[in-house]
């Protein structure tokens, strides 16, 4: 077991309760963003930049956001990051970038214990340099318990953000239970992405939490998400003027379920594209040949968001065929900001988002004909398609928009920062 020694030269620097001195300078608290993963891939990733962004650009957060994480790389010079170094960045599920990376459920005991020790080491480095009033854990995880730690020693407050893969990771795994548990109890607020991940937690850790628990979903940033795209070019280039589209977009992992879309393939009276990579692409690629399957196009990750939008505005119908509890698909999201209803399993937080036959389509998971079915239902109803389309723009201007997530957060802050 690795001994965690902890740096006691760091203690003398920061008072008790010092982040109360700084908020005399301005009414808007200074808030350290403490992430376990890098910035760049995942959609958790993207909740904290554009969380971040949002609450500088709008709220009056400047100088008072900074982002604490195992990333070097600078997204944005308005933003402080202060890299924490980790002898390694376990993974809850596959995700883009970390493909080598262990799962939490395979990490040894003194793994687990070096992970905390660094989370703790390099956490109270960022406190000290930024001097934060509150810590926003995101993820229910070791990074938590050296956040809860810092509350121990420095009584710097800090609330937690579970995206949902961390629940699903510590139901696989009961030894991240007891320290999360009691991280959970001394925070002062919890939110969730999504309500499923909201019944889970509560579920897991106790209906007791529910009072300081609230649900903020992820969004998108519309300024990206143009009324009117021309896509025609596109659509000419890679020769699908006059057919019809349903895209997948995201990691092909087997929790996405892409199996069945490729299987639902062979009834589909369109094309299929799926735009991703992960560990399943190389068997997504084989059972294509198996098939025989002429309308399935596999073209990879792309790194550029833009493209990716692109093909949210050129194609028909978005489907998201998940076969676990996704917390609540960003690229659902963003299919619908882009005035394309999506086909989706009814799993998860997809359910915040769909509203059956209005915005979009439930199927049942693992079911390739009804998700055949659905596609071609929508393929064969221009008027239906387009005004589901519209709908499902709606939708997001007035839930799922980074804004109003970060009014939410902006709020929030503030009345924990409130002295009791």
């Amino acid at each position: 077991m690795v001994e965690i020694k902890i740096l006691f030269a760091f203690y003398p620097v920061i008072p008790y309760n010092y982040g109360k001195q700084y908020m005399k300078k301005s009414h808007k608290p200074k808030v350290l963003f403490l992430y376990d993963f890098p910035l760049h891939g995942g959609g958790s990733g993207a909740y904290v930049k554009y969380l971040a962004l949002r609450l500088v650009e709008k709220h009056g957060y400047k100088d008072r956001i900074a982002i604490a994480s195992p990333d070097k790389e600078g997204f944005d010079p308005r933003i402080k990051q202060y890299y924490i170094k980790l002898p390694q960045i376990p993974v809850f599920i596959g995700r883009p970038g970390l493909e080598q990376s262990k799962k939490y459920s395979d990490l040894t005991p003194s793994e687990i214990a070096s992970l905390y020790k660094a989370f703790i080491e390099g956490t109270i480095r960022a406190v000290k340099k930024f001097h934060p009033d509150i810590i926003h854990v995101h993820h229910v995880m070791v990074n938590m318990w050296a956040a809860r730690f810092i509350r121990g020693i420095f009584g710097t407050k800090y609330i937690v953000t579970s995206h949902g893969s961390c629940i699903h990771a510590i139901s696989r795994d009961r030894r991240y239970f007891r320290l999360s548990r009691d991280s959970l109890n001394a925070a002062s607020a919890i939110t969730v992405v999504s309500g499923d991940t909201r019944a889970k937690l509560l579920k897991m850790f106790g209906s007791y939490l529910s009072k300081k628990t609230r649900t903020i979903p992820g969004g998108i940033k519309l300024s990206s998400f143009p009324p009117e795209k021309n896509v025609a070019a596109m659509r000419k280039e890679m020769g699908l003027t006059d057919k019809k589209i349903a895209l997948f977009t995201g990691r092909l992992i087997s929790e996405k379920g892409v199996e069945y879309l490729v299987k639902a393939a062979k009834k589909i009276n369109g094309v299929v594209i799926i735009a991703g990579d992960g560990p399943q692409k190389a068997s997504l690629e084989e059972l294509v040949v198996k098939m025989q399957l002429t309308n399935v196009k596999m073209l990879g990750f792309f790194h550029d968001p833009s493209k990716i939008i692109d093909f949210y505005y050129m194609c028909d119908v978005f489907v998201s065929p998940a076969v676990w509890d996704e917390p609540l698909g960003l690229t659902t999201i963003e299919a619908m900001a882009s005035y394309t209803p999506a086909i989706v399993t009814r799993k998860g937080g997809s359910i915040m988002a769909i509203k059956d036959g209005v915005n979009g389509l439930f199927v049942r998971p693992r079911n390739a004909n009804e998700i055949a079915k659905a596609v071609n239902y929508l393929f064969g109803n221009d008027e239906l398609r387009k005004k589901m389309g519209l709908a499902a723009r709606k939708t997001v201007e007035e839930k799922f928009t980074w804004t109003k997530i970060a009014h939410r957060f902006d709020l929030l802050y503030r009345n924990v920062s409130k002295p009791k």
